[in-house]
């Protein structure tokens, strides 16, 4: 597909980049884009910016930083069509990154959840933490 890494980023860690830029899911959602691509699908894309709606976020960002930062999410990623989805996690919602990251054909899922991690590695694909995202590079 390409000679650039291309990484999947679980929506907990884009949420945890936006609420706090300074800490590790930051630092690895940062890490993950300037070394390489950001894949995104239809499904991924739609959780994020569905979850992001919540008035429980409303205290802590405005509707209009939640909105640019979908934009510009959409403009440092890769939308990936997935055409086979598979069924492999014990929690189905998840199974849209591992769609994402096989179709893309990633080096890593980043995430921190415990349904995701515990099929590391899939098909050649590491799933890992953020803190351990920092530490593999």
């Amino acid at each position: 597909m390409t000679d650039r890494l291309r990484w999947v980023l679980d929506t907990n860690v884009l949420i945890s980049r936006l609420l706090a830029p300074g800490g590790a899911a930051a630092e690895a959602a940062d890490r993950a884009l300037s070394s390489g691509i950001l894949l995104v699908s239809e499904a991924t894309l739609n959780e994020l910016i569905t979850v992001l709606d919540r008035p429980k976020f409303s205290p802590y960002i405005s509707v209009a930083d939640r909105r640019e930062f979908i934009r510009l999410l959409g403009g440092v990623s890769r939308f990936v069509e997935v055409l086979r989805p598979v069924r492999a996690c014990r929690d189905p919602d998840d199974d849209k990154f591992l769609d994402v990251a096989l179709a893309g054909e990633a080096q890593a899922i980043i995430t921190g959840d415990k349904d995701l991690l515990a099929l590391d590695p899939f098909h050649g694909i590491r799933i890992v933490t953020p803190i351990a995202f920092l530490d593999w590079g």
